[in-house]
C-alpha cells in the first residue's frame, strides 16, 4: 500500500453480477467506515470501464467489495493486477478456484478436507430426472450467496424445476443435514464459529434481511468441533491460496459427532453488510468494523 498520509482508496462495489445489491450495501458500508479511518475513499460501481475509470482515479489501493462473477471469480482481480495496483482479498488464482464449487472440492479432498459427493451435470438432465439419490441440492457452480439453489428432499416424486436464469451445467451436490456453522479467516487466525440460526433453508432472503436467520457466536459446539472448524477453515484458506479474508462455510450433523462435520465451500470476498457474519466475527475477537476495512486495506498488495 502507499505510503501516502491520507491514501486513496477505491471501493469497488455493483457489478454486474447477481449478488450486485448485495455487493452494493457491502461497499457503502465499507466506504463510509474507511472514510472514518481517515482514508480519501471514492465508491466505484464497477462497470464494463472499470480499467478505463481506474486509470483516471489512480488510487493507491483498491477495495474489493463486489460479489458474485466477474468481481469474485478472479476476472477483475487480473485487470488489477494488470494496472499494477494494490488490491484486497484473494488474488487471480484463489479467487476462481474458490468460485469454482467443484474444481474447489478437488483441491479440499487432495488436503484431506471433508466433503460430500457432487457431479457437475446438465441442467436438461437435472429437470428431466434424479441424477442423484435424493436428499440432494441444486446449485450453480459459479454463484455464491445461496443464488439459484434448490433443495430436493427425500420422497421426492419429482425432479426440480431449473429457473431460466439457471446456467445450463449445474452441480448436484448430495444433502448434507445438520447445523449451519461458519469460520472467518483473517490473515494467518481462524477468528471464531458462529452457528447460523433460521427457521428453514438459509438463503439468500435469511443471509441478508433484517432478522431472517439468528447468529449464536461462539456456537455452543463440543470443543472437538470447534477446534476442527478453526483449523478446517484455516487449511481451505492455505489450500486455495487464499489471501487477506476469507470465510468457510459447514454443516455439522451432531448425532454423529466430528465425523458429521462436513466443509461445504470457501468465500473469499464475505459479505459485509449489516447482517453480514465475517464482521461479527471479527467483533467478537476485538476488532472494530472500521479496523476490519483497516486490516484489509493494509493488507492489500499485487500479485496475491
Amino acid at each position: 500500500m502507499s505510503s501516502r498520509t491520507n491514501p486513496k482508496v477505491v471501493v469497488l462495489m455493483g457489478g454486474p453480477s447477481r449478488e450486485r445489491e448485495v455487493s452494493l450495501s457491502s461497499g457503502r458500508e465499507c466506504a463510509t467506515a474507511l472514510r472514518d479511518e481517515g482514508f480519501e475513499v471514492i465508491e466505484l460501481d464497477a462497470g464494463a470501464d472499470l480499467a478505463e475509470r481506474l486509470r483516471a482515479i489512480a488510487p493507491d489501493v483498491v477495495f474489493n467489495a463486489l460479489h458474485g462473477r466477474w468481481g469474485e471469480d478472479g476476472c477483475v482481480q487480473g485487470i488489477l493486477e494488470w494496472l499494477h495496483i494494490p488490491y484486497t482479498h484473494s488474488g487471480v488464482l484463489a479467487s476462481a478456484l474458490a468460485m469454482d464449487k467443484q474444481r474447489s472440492k478437488d483441491v479440499y479432498r487432495r488436503h484431506g478436507l471433508p466433503i460430500v459427493e457432487s457431479i457437475l451435470a446438465p441442467k436438461d438432465a437435472v429437470c428431466t430426472r434424479h441424477v442423484m439419490a435424493p436428499p440432494y441440492v441444486v446449485k450453480p457452480n459459479s454463484e455464491g450467496s445461496s443464488v439459484g439453489v434448490y433443495l430436493v428432499m427425500d420422497g421426492a416424486n419429482t425432479p426440480p424445476q431449473l429457473d431460466d436464469a439457471m446456467p445450463d451445467e449445474v452441480m448436484v451436490e448430495a444433502f448434507a443435514k445438520g447445523r449451519e456453522l461458519t469460520t472467518t479467516v483473517l490473515g494467518d487466525r481462524a477468528l471464531g464459529v458462529t452457528e447460523i440460526i433460521t427457521s428453514g433453508w438459509y438463503d439468500y432472503h435469511a443471509k441478508y434481511s433484517v432478522g431472517g436467520s439468528r447468529h449464536e457466536i461462539p456456537a455452543q459446539l463440543p470443543s472437538e468441533v470447534t477446534e476442527a472448524c478453526l483449523d478446517y477453515a484455516l487449511r481451505a484458506h492455505a489450500a486455495l491460496g487464499c489471501r487477506g479474508m476469507s470465510r468457510t462455510d459447514f454443516r455439522w450433523d451432531d448425532t454423529r459427532g466430528l465425523d458429521g462435520l462436513i466443509l461445504l465451500e470457501t468465500n473469499t470476498q464475505p459479505g459485509m453488510t449489516p447482517t453480514s457474519l465475517a464482521p461479527e466475527q471479527a467483533a467478537y475477537v476485538g476488532m472494530s468494523f472500521g479496523a476490519l476495512c483497516r486490516w484489509l486495506v493494509e493488507d492489500a498488495s499485487c500479485c496475491r
